[in-house]
């Protein structure tokens, strides 16, 4: 089965829970003629404007850099860090209810940088639509990941956001081996 997730499926205020469903699917990146297919291993929800982990959080509000997470869920918000690294995140929560998951991992690479760096993300992506016209979508493969299998810790790199927002256990993780077993 292979089915392309379509762009109103992610409008959803369940930013956490999207954030879980996301494991195991397949994020699809096609350039050049060429398509690279790889399983979502890890992600991390960004939750509305309360969230003081957010790059929308309320006392920082819209700018120009995070205007795309204001905007319907199903586009793609790409970033870059610490002037390095261009971040993926998947835009979720309906019109001006600024939500995000960031693609921290997939099959075979670890870290939202190297992940953007394999499949050539930049930020000429950002604020595109998650589907095939933009060369870059989600497909539902038919892999369920058991909870069992899934790992739930403290988001990476967030402690400027205070401890109960940095403990917020938004990371979600799995180890794509153990599937079957």
């Amino acid at each position: 089965m292979r089915r392309v997730v379509k762009a109103k499926v992610l409008h959803t205020k369940k930013t956490v829970g999207l954030a879980r469903w996301l494991l195991g699917k397949v994020l699809v990146r096609a350039r050049r003629g060429c398509q690279t297919a790889v399983l979502i291993t890890e992600v991390e929800a960004y939750d509305g404007p309360r969230d003081r982990a957010s790059h929308a959080h309320a006392d920082r509000g819209r700018t120009r850099r995070n205007a795309v997470m204001f905007g319907p869920g199903g586009h793609w918000y790409v970033y870059l860090c610490y002037g390095v690294h261009e971040m993926l995140n998947l835009v979720t929560g309906p019109r001006d209810y600024p939500a995000a998951i960031l693609i921290r991992g997939v099959a075979g690479v670890t870290g939202p940088g190297r992940v953007t760096r394999a499949l050539g993300i930049g930020r000429k992506l950002n604020a595109t639509v998650v589907a095939r016209a933009s060369g870059l979508w989600i497909e539902d493969r038919g892999v369920s990941v058991p909870r069992r299998l899934i790992q739930a810790t403290p988001r990476i790199g967030v402690d400027y956001a205070g401890p109960v927002w940095a403990g917020k256990k938004w990371r979600f993780c799995f180890d794509p081996a153990k599937l079957g077993r």
